[in-house]
């Protein structure tokens, strides 16, 4: 059996103070975020809620980001916090998730081994992406191309590394991160990628062909992906979204260019395996 990969450790500071985001749909009166934060104060550590700061700014002296709810929280977060390089560490308040790794029924044991600094920091690779218009936007799941407006098909010409892939008749693709790979990517047939490993995923939506696949590519690789056009004189119009968040419209002849960002997301990781058996739990709900 081969080894297990190691988490990536570095030497890792006693946490003294969190900044905590909750979601209000999933706690609307906040009652959980209070809990939380009065657990963490008896233990004698610093706490802000977002709520509490100006514009959900992150406080200066923050150690960790502590997201109360599901796996569309820690995302939200992820981008609240990227700038900053703060881990994350979430407690699962929805349906069985990946990135939210605590239950709501461990939290208290969870948070006692983080302050006792029995855990992980998983780093996980962000795409960053540029629009036509200039932007720069960035993902941790994946980054969608989809149909706006009336239903049809796009024709979607991909490249990579400045040579011409393919050209994809179908309603979307997807260009997935590992971390993404068990989110829309597996929705769409694509496959399930460890996310700790370092690569890209392409997977077209509901394709107009019978022969069409996911395509996986190294992390280095550059992807461009270009609206192409029809066999008529009609301008297609398409939406690129990053994380479901951003969005831009983009129409025949417009390019968005992916590669692997600089920037990573860094997760707090109390379990080696917490992803194969989270799998697996997911595995044997679907079964």
């Amino acid at each position: 059996m081969p080894p297990m990969p190691l988490l990536h450790n570095f030497c890792l500071p006693q946490m003294e103070n969190f900044f905590i985001i909750d979601n209000s749909t999933k706690d609307p009166e906040g009652r959980f975020a209070a809990e939380v934060a009065a657990f963490l104060r008896a233990q004698g550590k610093a706490c802000t809620l977002a709520g509490e700061t100006s514009g959900a700014a992150v406080p200066e002296a923050a150690d960790c980001a502590l997201v109360l709810g599901g796996d569309g929280t820690v995302l939200q977060a992820a981008h609240a916090v990227m700038n900053r390089n703060l881990p994350l560490l979430g407690i699962n308040l929805g349906t069985l998730g990946y990135l939210a790794q605590i239950e709501k029924k461990d939290w208290q044991s969870a948070l006692r081994k983080v302050l006792a600094g029995a855990y992980s920091v998983e780093e996980r690779m962000l795409l960053e992406g540029s629009v036509p218009d200039g932007g720069r936007e960035y993902a941790l799941n994946d980054v969608v191309f989809a149909r706006k407006g009336a239903l049809q098909i796009l024709n979607l010409d991909v490249f990579v590394n400045g040579q011409f892939l393919n050209s994809f008749n179908a309603d979307g693709i997807i260009v997935s991160t590992p971390t993404g790979s068990t989110a829309y990517n597996l929705s769409a047939g694509g496959p399930i990628v460890e996310p700790g490993a370092k690569m890209i995923v392409i997977t077209p939506i509901c394709p107009h062909t019978l022969s069409s696949r996911s395509v996986v590519l190294s992390s280095d690789d550059v992807v461009q992906i270009r609206i192409g056009s029809t066999s008529t004189a009609k301008v297609l119009e398409a939406e690129v979204h990053f994380d479901g968040r951003r969005s831009a419209i983009l129409k025949t002849g417009d390019k968005v260019t992916i590669h692997r960002s600089e920037k990573t997301v860094r997760l707090v990781l109390l379990e080696q395996r917490s992803f194969l058996e989270t799998l697996h739990r997911k595995m044997a709900n679907i079964t």
